[in-house]
């Protein structure tokens, strides 16, 4: 059922100079990948951690590169470092990744695995556009599923997209998994979603990102910075 309250937000990155997430990912090697992986979160969590009262239960949702993770136990000590001396409690974070990239599924599955067991929880984003898709969802169902957004788009003018949807959310439920469905960019999308039993939805329609603190750290200029926005409905 809609609420109209905010689930979670989401710590997205820019360039200091506004430039999208891409133009930084661009920036990210293998040599600077896991110390990258590893700003972005403190960032997020430091700047949720300035939350005000009308942010209570909150959750907040981190991007991860699931390539930047050697052993979870060993990366994950910084963010739990962090989380405590923000006093930020781990079951409001929620650890994503998008399948675009093809990866080692046991990696993986041992990441999420572990993630959850320390108290963290779980999301897929892009759910239906990547490489793991219903393989990897039958060996592990996360706490959250994020629709791509192209299944979403005038998802209102077509029959298709709303039968896919329609089975999906049905699969989801049956595995306990919420949906959270994003991209969406209208009226017309919000309302068939809604009136499809979608209660958790992310999109330009409840509104547009907003820049924050850029990272303090020695990246390749301009520096990713963590962009806060209220995602989820």
């Amino acid at each position: 059922m809609w609420s109209g309250t905010v689930f979670a937000q989401e710590a997205l990155v820019r360039g200091v100079n506004g430039e999208g997430a891409g133009f930084i990912l661009d920036q990210v090697s293998d040599q600077n990948r896991y110390a990258f992986d590893q700003s972005c979160r403190v960032k997020a969590i430091e700047l949720a951690a300035q939350w005000d009262s009308t942010h209570e239960g909150e959750r907040l949702s981190i991007n991860f590169l699931p390539n930047a993770v050697y052993e979870p136990r060993a990366c994950i000590r910084l963010t739990l470092a962090t989380a405590m001396r923000f006093s930020f409690p781990l079951n409001r974070i929620i650890f994503e990744f998008t399948e675009t990239e093809k990866l080692d599924t046991n990696h993986l599955l041992n990441i999420l695995r572990s993630y959850r067991a320390m108290g963290f929880m779980t999301a897929i984003d892009d759910f239906g556009s990547g490489y793991a898709g219903l393989s990897l969802l039958s060996n592990f169902q996360p706490d959250l599923v994020k629709i791509d957004m192209e299944l979403i788009r005038n998802i209102d003018k077509d029959r298709t997209k709303r039968i896919i949807l329609a089975n999906t959310l049905r699969m989801l439920h049956d595995l306990d998994v919420k949906v959270i469905c994003e991209g969406v960019e209208t009226a017309e999308e919000f309302e068939v979603l809604r009136d499809m039993g979608v209660s958790l939805i992310q999109g330009y329609y409840l509104g547009k990102p907003s820049l924050r603190q850029p990272l303090s750290s020695n990246w390749p200029q301009p520096a990713a910075a963590p962009l806060q926005t209220k995602g989820f409905g």
